[in-house]
């Protein structure tokens, strides 16, 4: 039991951290690859140039998308977490089309070093 604790010690411990900020009119700042989440959300909403950023996702483990409307910034937007990228992104996407976006497209995405 001992060794298969300190296995999974190991492993959690290679799962880096992400995250994903965002702000009014597709402004936005991420992060990946950081040792913690709390790095990862510092440095997500330190590279967000709106005053009003907000952290939106972290992930360890996986990936975080951010879509908006590219023809209305200030408007529609999504944003999801899943393992995958793809996932992540096709989330992101039906999210911002399901708030009204016409033309939504991928803003920002970030992933752990395993993904």
């Amino acid at each position: 039991m001992a060794r298969f604790l300190r296995r999974a010690v190991a492993v959690a411990a290679l799962l880096l951290a992400g995250a994903i900020a965002i702000g009014a009119c597709g402004t936005f700042g991420y992060a990946y690859d950081q040792k913690t989440l709390a790095q990862a959300e510092t440095v997500a909403l330190k590279k967000c140039t709106d005053r009003a950023c907000r952290l939106v996702a972290t992930v360890r483990g996986g990936c975080v998308a951010f879509a908006v409307d590219a023809k209305d910034l200030c408007g529609a937007h999504g944003y999801a977490v899943a393992p995958r990228l793809a996932r992540a992104q096709n989330t992101a996407l039906q999210q911002c089309y399901g708030h009204g976006g016409k033309t939504c497209v991928i803003r920002a995405f970030a992933c752990d070093a395993k993904n």
